[in-house]
């Protein structure tokens, strides 16, 4: 399906109060140039700053790093007398005092492939503006105009730019194909609009009446554009009518993916309307390919993730995010609501609006299980304790972070069914989880934008709020699921609609209790040693590189069948290199680790059926 989409327009006739011009000005040595112009800089001497970090991805990532030249000039009556500029910390610049607008001119490397900050080559251009722009110290809340400018020559001719900015002009230039002006009513909303220029194929679609675009950037040939116009307008109307109230549709009035195509990839970032994304090409499906793979439900599962986050997160926020400190970390205990509840939902909504099978989401679900159980760091930190600790170690992990950390996504998706199931139980159908997210936007998220002073969900009022939304009193649930590092009653809660929670054996062959890194051909470099397994027992550590087990030597391809020779108990030699000193150590192997399955129950309820029905269709439970 395809319709032209209307240009999203801010008129505003005043001059805005800080300007920027950006332009790819050497890509094949990966440079932006941007020009700031501040019309009312500081009389004392301006400061500008650039952001550590970018909102969605909860690490320091030091962005200023990048800017490898910056001069300013006092820009009063065209004298253009240089000015000195003064470093003061790592990400901020203070100009000496100016008579006239201050204009600050500066490069910036961009070489990150990754949805989180800047790109640039001769194949195409991208970037968060938390990358490039930099903040002008007291004038956060006014108006910010940008022009974004094309590449000189002729090999660049038929570049155009994707992105969410409000256009500013209100009968833009077509033939200039995106390239102008766009306005943001803040720095906030500034970088939350990312950018893409190139030749990149753009699809429009509409869903439940607000117009969509996705750009495609990169080769892929014989790609499904039919298959990913209904399917994704199918996903986006489903969680647009989930959180609609009545005086409200969708919370923008045009959505964009920017969607970047790789051999290999996975990722996206959330913005407040429009996502980045990173994708495999194989995920996408081609023309004539029927069923829909599991690489292309891991793609709608990500589309579906970055979509919820429009409302969860980017509009219904945690109160240390209602307003951003992007010098510093933000810190808070509830990434396990917004990234775990999320997470929760992405597949949830695939299943009811029969993107994937009750099967195949069953089957996703005990996926997230097995990556949960499989590391002992859930015994030691709860999924509160991880959203806190994000910044340094979620986001920062190292070889023995599986022994030490839990996921807040994967966990916190289960924490989340959990609580969706025992409301529906306790509540017999009447009330859900879904009942506590339209409270949540209806009270925190709805009129975010509309009053930045409105506050976020404060640090303890979760189980407040389900109460208020449901009548079912979670708070010991929470304590101990949440705040808790005990195992979560899965089995229990799958029960009541008539599906049981059991482990069988991964494979047959033992195990050693170790991951071994997948890119570094016939050598098999341990990345993680779990504790208490095989490889832990017998002393062998991450960064070991083993050689052989009984004297026959060990590659990644051929482990499985070098392990199926022998059994759980057995007891090998394994001779690996440290460093550059060959080792050996006996090694009794472990049972091959448990994979969950989810699956029907032997004996199930018309009334455990009817719950099913009413949580994976999100309609109500028939009274009977």
């Amino acid at each position: 399906m395809s319709t032209r989409t209307p240009v999203r327009v801010v008129r505003e006739s005043a001059v805005a109060a800080v300007r920027y011009r950006i332009a790819p000005i050497d890509l094949k040595g990966h440079y932006f140039e941007v020009v700031c112009d501040v019309r009312e800089p500081d009389p004392a001497g301006q400061r500008l700053t650039l952001p550590a970090w970018i909102p969605g991805s909860y690490m320091i990532r030091e962005f200023a790093r990048h800017i490898v030249a910056i001069d300013a000039v006092d820009a009063n009556r065209g004298s253009n007398r240089k000015l000195a500029l003064s470093k003061l910390d790592k990400h901020t610049w203070q100009a000496e005092p100016c008579a006239g607008a201050l204009v600050v001119r500066y490069r910036v490397y961009a070489w990150d492939a990754s949805v989180r900050a800047a790109h640039l080559d001769e194949s195409h251009a991208f970037f968060n503006g938390s990358s490039v722009f930099l903040r002008v110290a007291g004038h956060e809340d006014a108006t910010h105009e940008v022009e974004l400018m094309a590449p000189r020559g002729k090999a660049y001719r038929d570049w155009r730019v994707a992105t969410s900015l409000p256009e500013w002009k209100a009968k833009p230039d077509r033939s200039k194909r995106g390239f102008g002006s766009y306005r943001a009513e803040s720095y906030d909303a500034l970088i939350d609009h990312p950018v893409e220029m190139g030749t990149f194929r753009l699809e429009r679609f509409v869903a439940a009446g607000v117009p969509h675009e996705i750009a495609f950037t990169g080769h892929i040939p014989n790609l499904d554009v039919a298959r990913i116009h209904d399917d994704l307008a199918k996903l986006c109307a489903a969680q647009i009518r989930f959180f609609a109230t009545k005086d409200e549709a969708a919370p923008f009035d045009r959505y964009v993916f920017l969607t970047s195509v790789a051999g290999e990839g996975y990722g996206g970032l959330e913005h407040r309307a429009s996502a980045a994304l990173l994708c495999s090409r194989d995920a996408l499906p081609v023309q004539g390919q029927a069923e829909r793979s599991a690489g292309y439900l891991g793609f709608l599962g990500l589309v579906s993730h970055e979509y919820f986050h429009a409302w969860n997160v980017k509009r219904i926020k945690p109160a240390a995010f209602a307003r951003y400190d992007l010098e510093r970390e933000n810190y808070t205990s509830l990434l396990w609501i917004f990234e775990g509840f999320t997470s929760y939902y992405d597949d949830l909504f695939l299943v009811r609006t029969d993107l994937a099978t009750e099967q195949q989401y069953l089957e996703m679900m005990a996926k997230v299980v097995d990556e949960v159980v499989v590391g002992s760091g859930r015994k030691i930190q709860s999924v509160a304790e991880s959203s806190f600790d994000a910044w340094t170690k979620y986001y920062r992990q190292d070889e023995n972070s599986p022994n030490a950390i839990v996921s807040y996504y994967k966990k916190g998706s289960l924490v989340a069914l959990c609580l969706d199931l025992y409301i529906r139980k306790k509540s017999r159908g009447k009330a859900s989880l879904d009942d506590v997210m339209r409270l949540l936007w209806r009270r925190y998220g709805r009129d975010f934008y509309a009053h930045p002073d409105t506050a976020g969900v404060g640090e303890d009022e979760f189980p407040a709020l389900v109460a208020e939304a449901t009548g079912v009193d979670v708070s010991e649930q929470v304590a101990h699921w949440a705040y808790g590092t005990g195992d979560l009653p899965l089995a229990e809660e799958l029960a009541a609609f008539g599906l049981a929670l059991r482990f069988e054996p991964r494979r047959p062959e033992p195990s050693l209790g170790v991951r071994i890194s997948a890119a570094t051909g016939n050598e098999c470099r341990i990345t993680h040693v779990h504790d208490g397994s095989a490889a832990h027992r017998a002393g062998l550590a991450a960064g070991d590189v083993l050689v052989a087990i009984d004297d026959v030597r060990a590659t990644p391809g051929r482990m499985d069948a070098l392990l199926s020779r022998y059994r759980a108990g057995e007891a090998v030699d394994a001779r690996f290199f440290r460093g550059d000193l060959l080792q050996q150590r006996k090694l009794v192997l472990d049972a091959a680790p448990m994979r969950a399955v989810i699956e029907d129950a032997k004996k199930t309820s018309k009334n455990a059926i009817a719950m099913r029905r009413a949580w994976l269709t999100d309609t109500p439970v028939s009274r009977r």
